[in-house]
């Protein structure tokens, strides 16, 4: 009796073919978030890199969200256990692997895509695209399949590159929609907000600088002279803040290679 309990119990974490095709069949009006609202059933594509996770954590806290699966090729049952014990409405459900990335999909109203390799010392966005562009389109065509009408969000840089490819495979499938397909360069307004707040010395939450183009280094254009509240920049404060909001994930790398050389022992790298 004891094994069935929890067999009952951690169903929703890796659930069988059976579990997952009446799971497919359901309506959106039938899934119910928390306090009652008809939810969004949404799925995350690596969900266990360093942003899937906390974007898995976000999604099960929003009220608005009454599924989510969480798929990766590595590592997919131990973020969903975590996940799923969070005390909020949405059920998660996980799945791991290729054979079970049908399953992950069907039925979806949005997918995230943070899927692919993180940018590594050395590497620029061009060399993620000779990795990631496969990765990319292997997902959008699981999704064209099985969630054709579902919003996608793509993160997996290069997103200059990837979000081209995921409209070409929609647009084999006979599935593209312009205003589904979305690549997420959020992350360049927020650092645009972080260093004109700090030229300024003002609070971040305070500032809102328009960025627009793309997501990689000169194609990052962030528009100061829109920026709110209105404000003035030397020649040399324009220079520093459109380079540093330009170089943002460069930045990030470096920091990360300087720490991971340092030896703590002796004190040199």
């Amino acid at each position: 009796m004891a094994s069935q309990r929890i067999a009952r119990i951690s169903a929703h974490l890796q659930p069988p073919n059976s579990q997952m095709e009446e799971s497919c069949v359901l309506k959106r009006t039938d899934c119910r978030a928390k306090g009652g609202a008809p939810g969004f059933k949404v799925a995350i594509l690596g969900a266990a890199g360093g942003i899937g996770q906390p974007l898995a954590m976000l999604m099960k806290m929003n009220p608005l969200v009454s599924v989510l699966h969480l798929y990766d090729v590595v590592n997919a049952p131990g973020v969903t256990a975590d996940i799923s014990h969070m005390d909020t409405g949405a059920v998660v459900r996980g799945f791991l692997g290729q054979p079970q990335l049908e399953s992950a999909l069907t039925g979806m109203d949005l997918v995230v895509i943070p899927a692919g390799v993180p940018r590594k010392p050395g590497m620029t966005r061009d060399d993620l695209f000779k990795i990631n562009a496969g990765i990319v389109r292997t997902l959008c065509e699981g999704v064209a399949k099985c969630c054709p009408n579902a919003i996608v969000n793509l993160i997996s840089n290069p997103v200059n590159s990837t979000v081209p490819i995921a409209a070409e495979v929609f647009k084999k499938a006979g599935t593209y929609d312009p205003k589904r397909l979305l690549g997420v360069t959020m992350l360049d307004v927020v650092r645009a907000n972080t260093f004109v707040a700090e030229v300024l010395g003002l609070d971040p939450r305070e500032v809102d600088v328009p960025v627009v183009g793309g997501h990689a280094g000169v194609t990052i254009l962030p528009l100061l002279s829109q920026a709110k509240p209105p404000s003035s920049f030397t020649p040399e404060e324009t220079e520093y803040l459109t380079k540093r909001i330009q170089d943002g994930g460069t930045e990030v790398v470096q920091v990360i290679v300087f720490w991971s050389t340092l030896d703590f022992n002796t004190g040199c790298y």
